[in-house]
């Protein structure tokens, strides 16, 4: 049975305005998520994934140039919605987000529990006793000690600062969360903890994920599908099983090879060079130089070519 399609992403662009010139952070996205999936987006640090994210949900920066695109969310374009709109009928209340760092998200003057209430008090009008009630049970799933409702994030570890910023974007049941690079700074073993938390709420509520990460060993514990993201624009879509053993993009088989392998004497690869600047990208293939398969055709700009339900953009596959 064929997937509902739960956020389908159209042309997405959002483009900042900087001293040195416009960065095009987000240059023309089309991505769909469907209900109860998992979608990990991959890259090196600086190539738009956190800005797609923030593009999603609309947590935008004072200087951005251009905001454009389609976004459907349940078939309803919600990029045609006022701030306000959506504000209260979107963000926290059908899609969630856990940023970076925990911190970024936790008011260190204020304790954790009521943090995670909030959002029933604003969106729900729910009295103050039923949110902590509600945010002890999220604690409770997360894997957060019931006495810790009380505390400050401060008094957390980072693992558990992780887990109460996740405890916040459950706590309104959306059908849609966003994480990006939730387990960057964790230890190996809480990073597993996270992870196993996160598969379990996506089997037994039906979840969907957006995952933002340049870990692709870890990301491999969640992904149904994998997007490939370089120079502001995705690459590569294919369901986890290929992209895993075969990805077809030469930037993603280059991501493969970076990871070390438990087994097998296969030293990890490296991609020559650095990527291109957002400000004034190539006008072509934006992978192009630092691709060992380049020929007189990526100087074009590449099709998005179709192999099935998984996408790839590149000349090689034309």
């Amino acid at each position: 049975m064929e997937k509902k399609i739960l956020l389908d992403i159209k042309e997405l662009k959002l483009y900042f305005k900087t001293e040195s010139g416009t960065v095009q952070a987000v240059d023309g996205i089309d991505l769909a998520i469907c209900e109860n999936e998992a979608v990990v987006i991959v890259g090196e640090s600086g190539c738009g994934k956190s800005s797609l994210s923030r593009a999603i949900l609309r947590l935008l920066p004072r200087n951005v140039q251009e905001y454009s695109g389609e976004v459907y969310l349940n078939d309803k374009n919600i990029m045609l919605m006022a701030d306000e709109e959506f504000r209260q009928q979107v963000r926290w209340i059908k899609m969630s987000f856990v940023p970076q760092a925990a911190m970024n998200a936790l008011n260190p003057v204020l304790r954790v529990g009521d943090q995670v209430a909030e959002p029933m008090i604003v969106h729900y009008n729910a009295k103050k006793e039923e949110a902590l009630a509600q945010a002890q049970k999220m604690f409770s799933q997360v894997g957060v000690p019931d006495d810790f409702i009380n505390r400050y994030a401060f008094e957390l570890s980072g693992g558990m600062r992780q887990r109460v910023a996740l405890a916040m974007s459950l706590v309104t049941a959306p059908e849609l969360i966003i994480l990006d690079e939730p387990t960057s700074a964790l230890d190996v073993l809480t990073q597993a903890n996270i992870f196993n938390l996160l598969k379990r709420f996506k089997r037994e509520i039906s979840t969907s994920f957006i995952l933002i990460t340049h870990d692709i060993a870890t990301s491999s514990e969640l992904a149904d599908r994998v997007a490939v993201m370089y120079a502001g624009q995705i690459v590569e879509v294919s369901d986890s099983a290929t992209f895993y053993k075969e990805p077809h993009h030469p930037y993603s088989a280059k991501l493969m090879a970076s990871v070390p392998k438990l087994r097998g004497n296969t030293e990890p690869d490296f991609i020559t060079g650095r990527p291109p600047s957002l400000i004034s990208p190539p006008s072509g293939c934006r992978f192009a130089d630092r691709c060992q398969k380049r020929f007189e055709k990526c100087s074009q700009e590449p099709p998005i070519v179709k192999f099935g339900d998984n996408l790839v953009k590149c000349w090689l596959y034309v």
